[in-house]
């Protein structure tokens, strides 16, 4: 596939990188030659300095023949005028623009269709990143929490702690311990190295363990590997941004919830479009402040300022002061290396919440989902099986006779409104959504290969 991208920031180089081995042609857009040149040293992609939403700079990009042009700069002006240059100049069939202006996505359905502005995808970072934060506010202890087929099958990671009722036992007695719920642990990650889970495989406290079952089995299967924490109830956020201000509308009506933003014109802002959050200018990093609101008494501290330092800072200090649990935006993916591990429960990366729902869009065939996960190593999909048994490899096979590449596990199966959790004796039939979770992303063109269908098939 021949893809342009315009934009070589953290989004845009991430992105690439995910995508030039995997069999794709792409050419990388922005002004800065410099970032262009180093990326250019560690990757097999074309690069052109200049204006990515001018017709001639997309042209020395290939975009007369292009498949698809991915617009991911800063400014989402740039970002739509680059989806309808490719459009009305080149006809390009596929045209994906991040967009992070509230003004713009509240009248997205009208802006964005091809009598108007023909962006086929919209990315909206932001929302991306409040979802994903609700979600764990929703499941107390998971590391992170990811939905398939509409909400009704979830993977989620946990560390498995001492005094874990699994902890110490072999992946064979977990169905001794929850008869009632079928579950599949789709990776093991010790030590940060992956592990192949199997029956006799013994889980160990501070494992990082992948498991995937029906949504409304996760917390019973949460509570094998840990002590199940209660619920989050008081909930301090750090920064009255987009994602700060739309995490404390969803939360407000069912949680106590306190926020500081030091902007007090934002501040003000925010104090009368909340109904139900408590807002205060101030400083997060300010002992007295944190100390006279009582942060020791708070579950969560949530900080997402667009400062990385200010985020990690001060929820260091909430964390010495007794909050509970503290959850961090953080932009720059080495800083997310370095406090893994430490006193800061949960980082968040906005660049893996974007990755993500890009590589959902890109991917061929018919996959519905892509999550790209620790730092674009692994990978979990969902992809629709089609075909039958003469033109499939998957479709009318038990999983135990699908040859799956190295590191890939299926670990469960939508089928119209039945979840299948997987098992060597599952049987794949045309129409399942079939959930993948790989080790090693490098083997994704191997999966899409596996559930293409021949050319015989209609």
């Amino acid at each position: 596939m021949k893809i342009i991208i315009v934009g070589a920031g953290q989004v845009g180089g991430t992105l690439a990188e995910n995508l030039v081995g995997e069999n794709n042609e792409i050419s990388l857009v922005d002004i800065d030659g410099e970032k262009l040149r180093e990326l250019q040293d560690k990757m097999d992609l074309q690069v052109v300095t200049g204006q990515g939403c001018h017709p001639d700079v997309l042209k020395n990009a290939g975009a007369e023949d292009a498949d698809m042009v991915i617009a991911v700069t800063s400014d989402d002006a740039t970002n739509m005028i680059t989806c309808q240059v490719c459009s009305s100049l080149f006809n390009t069939h596929k045209k994906i623009a991040r967009i992070r202006s509230n003004q713009i996505l509240k009248y997205s359905e009208q802006l964005f269709h091809k009598h108007h502005i023909p962006v086929d995808h919209v990315i909206a970072p932001e929302e991306l990143v409040t979802r994903d934060i609700a979600r764990l506010i929703d499941y107390p202890g998971a590391l992170q929490v990811l939905e398939f087929s509409h909400g009704r099958v979830s993977l989620v990671a946990v560390k498995a702690y001492y005094g874990g009722l699994l902890v110490g036992h072999a992946l064979s007695t977990l169905r001794d311990h929850i008869p009632n719920v079928d579950t599949r642990v789709a990776a093991i990650y010790r030590n940060g190295k992956p592990i192949r889970p199997l029956g006799t495989t013994v889980i160990e406290a501070d494992d990082e363990v992948f498991f995937i079952a029906a949504s409304i089995h996760i917390r019973a299967v949460m509570n094998e590997l840990q002590k199940l924490e209660p619920a989050y109830k008081r909930i301090m956020i750090v920064g009255g941004g987009n994602i700060g201000a739309g995490l404390a509308r969803i939360l407000e009506s069912n949680h106590q919830v306190k926020l500081i933003e030091r902007s007090p014109e934002r501040a003000a802002q925010l104090t009368s479009e909340l109904d139900q959050t408590l807002v205060f200018n101030g400083d997060s990093s300010d002992i007295e402040l944190l100390t006279e609101e009582n942060i020791d008494q708070f579950d969560v501290f949530i900080a997402v300022t667009n400062d990385d330092e200010a985020n990690i800072m001060s929820s260091l200090l909430a964390k010495k002061l007794g909050v509970r649990k503290t959850m961090v935006l953080i932009q720059r993916d080495a800083y997310i290396e370095l406090v893994h591990g430490g006193a800061i429960d949960i980082a968040i990366s906005p660049q893996q919440a974007t990755i993500s729902a890009l590589l959902t869009h890109v991917r061929r065939g018919t996959i519905d989902n892509v999550y790209s996960l620790r730092g674009g190593a692994a990978e979990a999909i969902e992809i629709v099986a089609k075909g039958d048994e003469k033109s499939s490899k998957v479709v009318g096979r038990a999983i135990k006779n699908i040859k799956l590449p190295p590191g890939t596990t299926i670990g469960a199966i939508v089928r119209g409104s039945e979840v299948l959790i997987a098992h060597s004796n599952t049987l794949i039939v045309e129409e399942d959504h079939v959930i993948l979770f790989l080790v090693n992303k490098r083997y994704i063109c191997d999966v899409e290969k596996l559930f293409q269908v021949s050319a015989t098939y209609f």
